[in-house]
């Protein structure tokens, strides 16, 4: 198997991942944002109170709920959707491409080959900023959540605990903590698709340069052989001549 061949495959593998990965930012996203009626919860600000559970539930006693005083920034939340969305587009797209050039046995033109390096490095650091962003607003909300760790419950475990807000929290650490995980799987995918491009850029180069030599080498070779067959052939030695009258 050729060098552009095994690059061709690697390539088209790394794009299903890619593709996979990035259907598994958008569903979740979607879900936690019908979940939480199209609220963010991505950088929340908010607080424990104590009030009486009967102004609450309609029972006597008292209950801790969370207060949110302000909800994050919807593009938080649409710029990891944003990414997962294109990241599936993108690398449909690419994929095809590649199995196209494995069918057609032919590779990008030297110039294809450097925009998808381009293209590449832009997705890589796309969603390399998606997976900080999520990162961070996902750590966040878990310190809402968790009262900074003073709770007796991890921010996993707190989905199990009545929140009292009007949305639904029954998978509100599930729901963004998948993204994250795809997100940076996203990013360590670009990053391989990055250097297969990088590889690949260089074959097209390769190729570029050689290509151009190869008939100037056939006409050298035809030459010398053409030179070789036009020339002389050597004399025979001088035999010794015998006549029929010699006896």
């Amino acid at each position: 198997m050729e060098l552009d061949r095994r690059l061709l495959l690697a390539h088209c593998a790394a794009h299903a991942l890619s593709i996979a990965a990035g259907l598994l930012v958008v569903v979740p996203m979607a879900l936690n944002g019908s979940a939480f009626k199209g609220r963010c919860a991505l950088f929340s600000t908010g607080y424990w109170r104590t009030e009486d559970r009967e102004e609450l539930t309609g029972q006597p006693g008292d209950v801790s709920h969370l207060v949110v005083q302000q909800w994050g920034p919807p593009a938080a939340c649409q710029f990891a959707t944003f990414v997962g969305i294109f990241t599936v587009l993108y690398g449909a797209a690419q994929g095809w491409r590649s199995l196209f050039y494995l069918h057609g046995r032919h590779d990008d033109t030297l110039f294809s080959s450097f925009l998808t390096v381009l293209l590449s490095v832009c997705v890589l650091f796309l969603s390399g900023g998606a997976s900080v962003i999520l990162s961070l607003g996902l750590n966040s909300w878990c310190d809402t959540v968790t009262d900074h760790n003073i709770q007796p419950y991890s921010c996993a475990e707190s989905q199990s605990v009545p929140l009292y807000l009007d949305v639904n929290t029954s998978s509100f650490y599930t729901d963004p903590f998948v993204p994250q995980a795809s997100l940076w799987s996203v990013t360590a995918l670009w990053l391989a698709q990055s250097i297969l491009a990088v590889l690949r850029l260089y074959h097209s180069h390769s190729q570029h340069i050689s290509g151009p030599c190869r008939p100037r080498e056939k006409e050298l070779l035809l030459g010398h052989s053409l030179s070789d067959s036009g020339s002389p052939t050597p004399p025979h030695p001088p035999g010794l001549h015998y006549s029929g009258n010699a006896l």
